[in-house]
């Protein structure tokens, strides 16, 4: 049986003097010291084994600390992503009944601490004004009072909004998300050598898999807790990475890089690129191919609920890299029912939140329904060809289109609605609202985005694009017809 904890004190007893963590700030934590800070943080919190601790916390040194602190501590631990709002968040720690919420006071200009002392539940707010010293931002206590490490496997609630209105909690454990590790190391390859920099939010489930990975075979994580396609990209090169992921913003943000840097490689050292949440465009596979000396990029697919089901190796050749997510990562089976994926292994969660979910989740026999079109190659390659779930992949974040509906249908004025993806060259996919108004009223991008933030809705999930229309076109059965205005939208 493996435990986050076991795997950090290993990895600490194995490369007590790697450096593992680091962030932008300029901070590294060496195995030793990971394991040591993760002890000093959890004497300071008052908590017990089985607790439900929430934390909303950026992609800095803190959040990793936080996890295998909690993890040390026994408790039940559900990361939330730092842009989640008071929707997202109140019915999130209504369905856990969350004892503690670990969050910054305010980071980015956005209040955290009041809006999670809305929640009811007890509150730390930490102190992320400005840059950080040296010292981390968390509170520390005595080692020595801690009781003994737990034995048995840590629990994690995983929340995802991707499919429907309210956010569904996926039960995780240590063993199913150290699991998810597998492709990392098995397929993608990822060893002591590599360097690593993320700027997506640490809290997503990737957040685990990249940890588990790193201490498992030592590599080196590197934390941005911001994204800036003007500057990250230089910043991130001055750590020497060896993969560069993880999807099309990013990308395009390095091939952008690359040109302002002239004829001398901006990433000499790196061997992959690694993309997951949301498909790569074949233009640019090719731009990173010739860019960075690489032969593509290896695409990765997984869900909250099954992270890194599938990921190619870097060694494929280009077609399977263009066209495929790769082979079935270790212990993982997958089959074709009615033209649906279909997934069993050890990194599927235990189950939902609300058992009620459990029945439209998983079939008769167990296995998990992905809502994902594809199919199973001769090869064992696995090629995604559709979703069945209506859903926008816009910066390789999952955004339910009805719950956007569900909040604009709140405004007087509408009176119809629906939600849609179209292909966007910079985030994958914008969202775009097509409303039928009610008479004398009128929509645009700034009023729509005002209202949905004011009913509590996440900024990156309001549209970016808006089409008023007479009615909205159903079939006999109620159903938007989505494909018909998607077409109809990109016809221009």
């Amino acid at each position: 049986m493996t435990t986050f904890w076991g795997l950090t004190c290993e990895a600490a007893e194995r490369w007590p003097d790697r450096v593992i963590l680091a962030d932008d700030y300029g901070r590294t934590l060496t195995t030793t010291e990971l394991r040591d800070a993760a002890e000093v943080v959890a004497a300071a919190l008052d908590v017990q084994p089985g607790d439900v601790v929430s934390w909303q916390l950026p992609t800095t040194l803190e959040a990793p600390v936080l996890m295998l602190a909690l993890s040390r501590l026994g408790v039940v631990q559900n990361p939330v992503i730092t842009f989640l709002r008071h929707r997202e968040v109140r019915s999130i720690t209504t369905q856990l009944d969350t004892t503690l919420f670990v969050t910054p006071e305010t980071w980015r200009g956005f209040a955290h601490g009041d809006m999670a002392r809305e929640m009811g539940c007890r509150v730390l707010a930490l102190d992320f004004e400005g840059e950080p010293g040296p010292a981390l931002r968390l509170p520390m206590g005595d080692p020595s009072t801690l009781p003994p490490a737990p034995t048995e496997p840590g629990r994690w609630v995983y929340f995802s909004s991707g499919t429907t209105a309210d956010p569904k909690g996926a039960r995780h454990t240590d063993e199913t998300l150290i699991s998810s590790s597998g492709g990392m190391t098995d397929l993608m390859g990822f060893n002591g050598d590599d360097v690593y920099p993320i700027a997506w939010p640490f809290p997503h489930i990737g957040g685990s898999t990249m940890l588990s990975t790193a201490l498992r075979v030592g590599y080196e994580l590197v934390l941005f807790d911001a994204f800036d396609p003007a500057t990250t990209p230089e910043r991130m090169a001055a750590f020497k990475p060896t993969i560069l992921g993880s999807a099309q913003p990013f990308f395009r943000a390095y091939l952008d890089a690359q040109k302002r840097h002239g004829d001398e490689q901006l990433f000499p050292h790196v061997r992959a690129c690694t993309a997951g949440g949301a498909p790569t465009p074949a233009e640019i596979v090719h731009e990173l191919a010739d860019a960075f000396g690489i032969t593509g990029v290896a695409q990765s697919w997984g869900l909250t609920e099954f992270p890194i089901a599938t990921s190619a190796t870097p060694d494929d050749p280009p077609e399977v890299l263009a066209n495929t997510v790769g082979r079935p990562s270790p212990g993982v089976e997958v089959r074709v029912v009615d033209g649906e994926l279909r997934l069993k292994g050890p990194q599927c969660c235990r189950g939902y939140l609300d058992p009620a979910l459990d029945a439209a989740g998983f079939d008769e026999e167990g296995w998990f329904r992905t809502g994902d079109l594809g199919e199973v190659r001769p090869d064992g390659n696995v090629v995604i060809t559709g979703r069945l779930k209506d859903v926008i992949i816009r910066n390789a974040e999952n955004i339910s289109a009805l719950e956007i509906e569900d909040v604009l249908l709140r405004h007087p004025g509408v009176a119809d609605v629906a939600v849609i993806g179209i292909p966007d060259p910079r985030t994958g996919e914008r969202v775009v609202a097509i409303i039928a108004p009610r008479d004398g009223a009128t929509f645009d991008v700034p009023t729509v985005a005002e209202h949905c933030q004011a009913n509590g809705l996440a900024k990156h999930k309001c549209p970016e694009q808006v089409e008023l229309v007479a009615a909205i076109e159903r079939n006999a059965m109620g159903k938007i017809l989505k494909q018909q205005l998607r077409e109809s939208l990109l016809k221009g």
